[in-house]
Parts: structure tokens; C-alpha cells; sequence
């Protein structure tokens, strides 16, 4: 049997639009976090990073009127609606980016040598470094701001760490484009797409929330999903 499909459902008739992807077996995500990881030390490039962003950034407010369709189409939320949450989401992925070039989330410290002292003090120097693999797990009624490009996306890739996003079932085919803009900016910024990497499937959120190289999770949505992981990632 192969794996099960992933359809994109009109949610003003409940009838079926296209078939979008096939949920991700315990293989693809290992192979999905595997990639991931594989792309981390790329965005040690701060520069980078923040380029990432505002590109993303760019090419989602490009492509605003495909991206609210489509939304649309899978959520009925409404373009009125849609339009603000985009809005919002480009202004966080800019912030991130601004961020990124100010530099104090790095949280600096430097106490310097001090061969006078008793006895002698060593240069010693502390900063912030990335995680490793985020999982990010989108939600139901906020198609962008907190799915595929929303915040938790934005604050991970922004702290230098690459992100797997599991799709919401309610709007896969948006989360397929909006994952499709952000590798192409990652593209466009140097870097390899698969920074961010995306994964459809409740099985498939366990696996990564339980898979040894995932570090952190975002997650919003039910407390029935959130008991899930939190017990998957408890278990680890």
C-alpha cells in the first residue's frame, strides 16, 4: 500500500480540489531532517540569514494575489482577511531581518585577560548559538502568519537554524507555495533550499518531533495535537 495522499478540500462544499502530496513516511522525515541539518552551518552566514528573510519576504508579497487565492480556496477566511495576515507576516519576516543585522540577540560577553589579576584571569567570551533542526508545526486558522512562513519559521531561520515544517492537513496546497517561496529565496540568497523543508501527515509530526536531530518545536493549534508531541517529545 502506498502512502496515503494529501487532498486540498474546498471548505465551502467540503469536496475534494486536487490531490497535493502524499504524507511523509518515518523515512522521508528522516531524510527531510537529515537535509536540514545538512544546511545548518550555511546560515552562519548572518548576512545571509537576513537576506533569506527579505527575500522571502519579497517574493511573498510578489506573489500576494496567488498566495491569498489559494488560501482562500482552502480556508474561506476571505481575502479581507488574508490580505492583513499576509501583510503580517512579510512585516515579522522584515523584522527578523532587522534582527539579524543589529546583532544583540547574540547576547555577547567578553571579559578579557587580566595576567595581573590572582589568580590570572583567562579571556573568556560567551554567545548565543543556534539549536540546530526546528520543527514547526503550522496552524489551522492562520494559513501564513503561523504556518509555513509565519513567526516561528521566521525566529528560527533568523537564529541560524534550519526549519522542517509539518503542513496543516486544512491547507496543504498553501503550504506547498508558501514552502516553494521561501526555498526559492533561499536560492536567491545563497543558500540551500533546504533550510526549510516541509512534510504532510500526523504520523509524520510525530516522527519529527521524536527524531534525534530535531532540537526545538513551535507549535500552535488543539490540545489533543499538542498532548501528542509534547508526549512524543517527553519520550525522546
Amino acid at each position: 500500500m502506498g502512502a496515503a495522499p494529501v487532498w486540498s478540500v474546498d471548505p465551502r462544499t467540503g469536496k475534494p480540489r486536487e490531490q497535493v502530496a502524499v504524507e511523509a513516511t518515518a523515512e522521508e522525515v528522516d531524510r527531510a531532517v537529515r537535509s536540514a541539518e545538512a544546511a545548518r552551518a550555511a546560515l552562519g552566514d548572518r548576512g545571509a540569514r537576513a537576506a533569506l528573510l527579505r527575500t522571502a519576504a519579497d517574493l511573498l508579497d510578489e506573489s500576494g494575489r496567488h498566495v491569498i487565492e489559494a488560501a482562500d480556496a482552502e480556508t474561506a477566511l476571505g481575502p479581507v482577511r488574508l490580505t492583513g495576515e499576509l501583510a503580517r507576516t512579510t512585516a515579522q519576516l522584515r523584522a527578523f531581518a532587522d534582527v539579524v543585522d543589529e546583532g544583540s540577540f547574540l547576547d555577547i560577553r567578553i571579559d578579557h585577560a587580566d595576567p595581573a589579576r590572582t589568580p590570572p584571569w583567562p579571556d573568556l567570551r560567551r554567545w548565543k548559538i543556534p539549536l540546530g533542526v526546528v520543527a514547526v508545526y503550522a496552524a489551522s486558522n492562520f494559513p501564513l502568519a503561523f504556518s509555513v512562513p509565519g513567526g516561528d519559521t521566521a525566529s528560527a531561520l533568523a537564529a541560524g537554524c534550519p526549519v522542517v515544517v509539518k503542513a496543516h492537513p486544512d491547507h496543504p496546497a498553501t503550504s506547498e507555495l508558501c514552502a516553494a517561496l521561501l526555498r526559492a529565496a533561499a536560492r536567491r540568497a545563497g543558500l540551500p533550499e533546504d533550510v526549510v523543508v516541509l512534510v504532510h501527515g500526523f504520523e509524520a509530526g510525530v516522527e519529527l518531533v521524536g527524531h534525534p536531530l530535531v532540537a526545538a518545536a513551535g507549535f500552535t493549534g488543539s490540545v489533543r495535537g499538542g498532548r501528542a508531541l509534547f508526549d512524543a517529545a517527553a519520550a525522546r
